[in-house]
């Protein structure tokens, strides 16, 4: 593999490294991370794979997880018969804000597994505790989501203010 060369290469392996560690498939993670520093027309796929030093495959599947998890999307040009890629403006919110009913699901699926397990104590502990924690999250996501969206508006006002505002071609 040869060392990356994009703008902040060393920061984003290293962040790579971690998405993966925490269970985030290896490519995918690298090439997030890639678009995460990448120019403003973002990437295309060819050019993802040169400064990862990986095949085109590797960089096609990473893009189609991204893609199936609303994080990267594809974007076309006029005149370039090459689709780039980039990161979705937004993604992780709109990516907890789609999964936020899942939770919950989650948290009642898991219970009829515990009810359905009776004769194992420490098992059905553990799956209340889970089910617990989904409910949890299920409840103080919105707020959660609220106060990022309160957060957001602040500081881009104040750069809106301050004349340092960044607004996209």
């Amino acid at each position: 593999m040869t060392e990356p060369t994009y703008p902040g290469a060393e920061a984003a392996e290293r962040a790579a490294a971690m998405l993966t560690a925490a269970g985030m498939p290896r490519m995918s993670a690298r090439v997030m991370m890639a678009l995460v520093g990448s120019p403003d027309e973002g990437y295309s796929a060819a050019e993802l794979a040169e400064r990862l030093g990986v095949s085109a495959a590797a960089v096609s599947g990473a893009v189609r997880y991204l893609q199936s998890i609303h994080i990267v999307h594809r974007l076309s040009r006029a005149g370039d018969r090459r689709d780039r890629y980039d990161l979705i403006d937004d993604g992780w919110h709109s990516v907890l804000t789609a999964n936020a009913p899942l939770y919950r699901m989650l948290a009642d699926l898991i219970d009829a597994v515990a009810d359905e397990n009776p004769g194992a104590p420490l098992s059905n502990e553990r799956a209340r505790e889970m089910s617990a924690f989904f409910r949890f999250f299920a409840d103080r996501m919105p707020a959660f989501l609220d106060e990022w969206d309160a957060e957001r508006r602040a500081r881009s006002d104040a750069d809106q203010a301050s004349g340092t505002s960044v607004t996209p071609s």
